[in-house]
């Protein structure tokens, strides 16, 4: 009897779920799988426009096409916010050649936003001359006037450790489930901020000494190639390229038995015409104007190394597309829903921090000046954060951004409230394999930024495929390694998450507005090691 009572208290003090809308489901996964228009979607993102890099030509392309598709659908305020960036940068044309002692083509790619080379090229003597920090210079002055510098330790390959594809079973998600406590650490993102410096010091360095340009070895081996490079601000002084890690290594072996030489060829173009990067922005407009909007977001913005397709145009897609099916639905939602293409995401969440800051709620200033030049992660230990006017007007955000793999369930990003609701708008699509809503945070992608200022802010669980160990950033992201069904699996269950958080009587529970944690902890030894 005891445990009656309990079972019938504890049900009248949980709040009651609304049903999920099945009916709209039904006509958005008909819409979906028998009209749908993902794949070209994102074909002609890919196949068609390729690169994306922020500010380049293909990403300006990229900015109007969408804009295009949005309006031809029917969706309304369909426009763009700018937020400065920095330089335009795009490839026109690449080599480098080994000349001596052989001579060979060696597979390459211009780091970004490094210089061109002179036509023609350059030629001269490689130095296999390893630079991690700036004490590692005294080492090599007075060395490298004339020459070509390889500035990477010569990596051995390493033994594959997991598979090269991979779906997720329910052990692996439910790994997933468990709760991160946050910590305080008043000096995150100082290795990032070492990093990017460091790749300033060494340009410096190397130009400082006389030498002609450098080439760096890839991080991954099977031929991959990445070429990311984030000095859109301040434009290095030596041209830069990556080669694959097989042929650096040849070079570095050859290197060790005798005289090296190096044609490095690299033809890219700076586009100075408009600082700005542009998120695009499109609405379905709500019936109730007091009720607030949903959005859902992923970046449209890649890198250089192939035409940025599960990195995100997969992502990007599988929103459009949402928006399209909503639009063809002709459906009059209570909350506006809002769809985003973020730009900038790949140098550091630029778009959507800009869209934090002017919409949600702002931060001081870094009070360090060389942090408070660079991206947001540098605010997040800022405080008090004060809240703009959209800041209760936003019900939910749902962004796509870990591939082109099938959506398998939802971060809760550890937003207690709001997990029993996420389950009940997920449970149609068990069938599907998307029905799991886990503690766990992710972060690195959109909605990190709204998430940290307590915003329903959440990112979708996704099948690996070969995203982590082939694809991500590399020269072979490219159509082929997306998934036609897994798209549209992924359009159906966003479309239909929006619809209900656009319909539900109140919006997704928020997790408390922030403030400056407690900064040390007097039982807890810092490691010296972390600090050199």
């Amino acid at each position: 009897m005891r445990t009656l009572i309990a079972v019938l208290l504890a049900t009248i003090a949980a709040p009651a779920l609304a049903a999920p809308d099945l009916a709209m489901i039904a006509r958005i996964t008909d819409e979906a799988m028998n009209h749908g228009e993902v794949v070209d979607t994102a074909a002609h993102l890919t196949d068609r426009i390729g690169p994306r890099l922020t500010n380049s030509p293909g990403m300006r392309t990229a900015e109007r096409w969408t804009q295009e598709r949005f309006k031809a659908w029917g969706l309304t305020n369909v426009h763009t916010e700018g937020f400065d960036f920095g330089r335009g940068w795009s490839i026109e044309s690449a080599s480098v050649t080994l000349e001596a002692p052989r001579r060979m083509s060696l597979r390459s790619l211009p780091v970004a936003w490094t210089p061109a080379t002179p036509a023609g090229g350059i030629t001269a003597p490689l130095v296999v001359a390893p630079m991690k920090r700036p004490r590692d210079f005294a080492e090599w002055q007075g060395k490298l006037k004339g020459k070509i510098v390889a500035v990477s330790f010569p990596r051995p390959p390493a033994d594959a450790d997991k598979p090269a594809f991979e779906r997720l079973d329910s052990e692996a998600i439910s790994k997933l489930d468990e709760y991160k406590q946050p910590e305080t650490t008043p000096d995150a993102g100082d290795g990032w901020l070492k990093y990017l410096q460091f790749g300033k010091q060494l340009d410096d360095f190397l130009a400082r000494e006389g030498a002609l340009g450098w080439v760096r070895m890839s991080y991954r081996d099977n031929g991959l190639l990445h070429g990311e490079g984030y000095q859109h601000r301040d434009t290095p002084n030596l041209p830069g390229l990556e080669l694959t890690a097989e042929d650096y290594r040849r070079l570095a072996r050859l290197a060790k038995g005798g005289e090296v030489v190096l044609t490095i060829n690299s033809q890219v173009t700076f586009d100075d015409s408009d600082p700005n990067g542009y998120n695009v922005l499109a609405d379905i407009a709500g019936s109730d104007p007091k009720a607030g909007y949903v959005m859902a977001g992923a970046h449209l913005d890649s890198w250089v190394a192939a035409d940025g397709a599960a990195d995100n145009a997969a992502g990007s897609a599988v929103v459009m597309e949402a928006a399209r099916i909503l639009a063809a639905l002709k459906v009059k939602p209570k909350r506006t829903i809002r769809f985003a293409l973020w730009s900038g995401e790949e140098q550091g969440l630029y778009g959507s921090a800009n869209y934090v800051e002017r919409h949600f709620a702002s931060r001081p200033a870094n009070p360090d000046p060389v942090k408070a030049k660079l991206s947001y992660d540098f605010k997040l230990d800022q405080f008090p954060v004060t809240r703009k006017a959209d800041y209760n007007l936003l019900a939910a955000y749902f962004n796509i951004d870990n591939g082109g793999g099938k959506i398998r369930g939802i971060h809760a990003e550890g937003n207690f409230a709001a997990v029993p609701i996420l389950e009940d708008w997920l449970s149609p699509f068990a069938s599907m394999g998307a029905s799991a809503v886990v503690a766990s945070p992710t972060g690195g992608t959109d909605h990190e930024f709204m998430s940290a200022i307590g915003l329903p802010a959440f990112q979708f669980i996704q099948d690996p495929l070969d995203y982590e160990t082939t694809v991500h950033h590399s020269s072979v992201d490219t159509f082929d390694h997306l998934r036609p069904e897994d798209l549209r699996q992924a359009s159906v269950i966003l479309a239909s998450l929006l619809w209900e958080a656009a319909n539900a009587d109140k919006p997704l529970p928020a997790r408390p507005l922030p403030t400056r944690p407690k900064q040390t902890d007097p039982f807890r030894y810092e490691d010296p090691d972390k600090k050199n």
